[in-house]
């Protein structure tokens, strides 16, 4: 296949059938590392783009984009503004991985920090200066993926893959949740189409999108940080359950899900996969459910995959690797 464009590469990604028990329950993941940055974003970001450019009518020069991202929205928009020979800055902060800020750079994007750099999310630094900096200079255009419409108005075609693999009989979309596009806009339409099925969403433990206590974690490019506004893109109506997953047990099923299928995923993908497990369990037979892998662990060899950061915080390996998620499923699938 000839194409003109990197953007012609975004979504048709592929559905792995990850698992199946013994009652005909099947849980498939649907792998976004595929998309040309290497992670789901990229649907939301050229969807962004497009609507931005569709209102610039008059303007005059080469708009400059800023946004405030720990990494993949930051990658998307890096890629789609080079394309265009527009500029982009991303406002990061200590918690994003090295890979995705030089993944920034490399694309020609400018990247500032703000916050500590000791791994601190820092949700609504990043946000300030990323309005201030849009605001205070001529020409430069704050997407503000958490609340612009257009973030889940990208996912529409992600619902479109599913159902066209997997029909419209889909007993569970199981997601996790940061800015709330993918969720919900795939959740939204996917309501349209079958209302009974099951929208979970699933944030760190810390995060504050389900309420209860706030804390860090290190799951990256999830969840809402104590401090930070939860945005306008997440609509609470079209969302079922709301479960928190903590730091361990999403690592322990990312590391597993690489030991003994030889996927890597990140650890957003890691708490989706738990809570699929576990809603396996007492799901219909021959029930369709539906995850998420937002992006890919080769972002993440330095954190989640290094033994040696796992003990930096606090976390020990060993327990990780012994952890036994698999024990609610009945066999992989063949």
């Amino acid at each position: 296949m000839i194409i003109k464009s990197l953007t012609e590469t975004i979504g048709n990604t592929p559905l792995l059938r990850l698992y199946q028990g013994d009652n005909g329950a099947t849980i498939y993941l649907k792998l976004e590392m595929f998309n040309p940055t290497g992670s789901m974003k990229d649907r939301m970001a050229l969807s962004m783009i497009v609507d931005l450019e569709a209102s610039l009518h008059g303007f005059q020069g080469q708009p400059k984009i800023v946004e405030s991202s720990s990494g993949n929205t930051a990658s998307a928009l890096s890629m789609l503004c080079a394309s265009k020979n527009w500029q982009f800055t991303a406002i990061m902060d200590g918690h994003a991985s090295m890979d995705k800020v030089l993944a920034v750079q490399a694309l020609g994007g400018t990247v500032r920090f703000v916050g500590a750099n000791d791994g601190e999310l820092s949700t609504a630094l990043r946000d300030a200066e990323a309005r201030r900096l849009a605001e205070s200079n001529d020409g430069f255009f704050w997407t503000a993926q958490h609340d612009n419409p257009a973030n889940s108005a990208g996912y529409a075609g992600l619902c479109d893959e599913l159902v066209s693999d997997l029909g419209d009989d889909i007993f569970a979309f199981v997601s996790a949740i940061g800015t709330g596009g993918s969720l919900c806009g795939t959740a939204a339409k996917l309501k349209e189409l079958n209302p009974d099925v099951l929208i979970v969403g699933v944030e760190p433990e810390g995060s504050i999108i389900f309420g209860g206590p706030a804390h860090d974690y290190h799951q990256s490019g999830t969840g809402t940080p104590a401090g930070a506004d939860v945005g306008l893109v997440i609509d609470y109506s079209v969302i079922d359950l709301g479960k928190k997953v903590p730091d361990r047990n999403a690592f322990a099923v990312c590391r597993h899900l690489a030991k003994s299928h030889g996927l890597l995923v990140g650890g957003s993908t890691g708490g989706a996969v738990y809570e699929a497990f576990r809603i396996a369990q007492t799901a219909p037979e021959d029930a369709k459910i539906v995850t998420i892998a937002c992006d890919s662990g080769t972002k993440y060899l330095d954190t989640i995959f290094s033994d040696r950061w796992l003990r930096s915080q606090g976390i020990d390996p060993t327990d990780l690797d012994s952890f036994d998620f698999e024990s609610a499923a009945e066999h992989r699938a063949q």
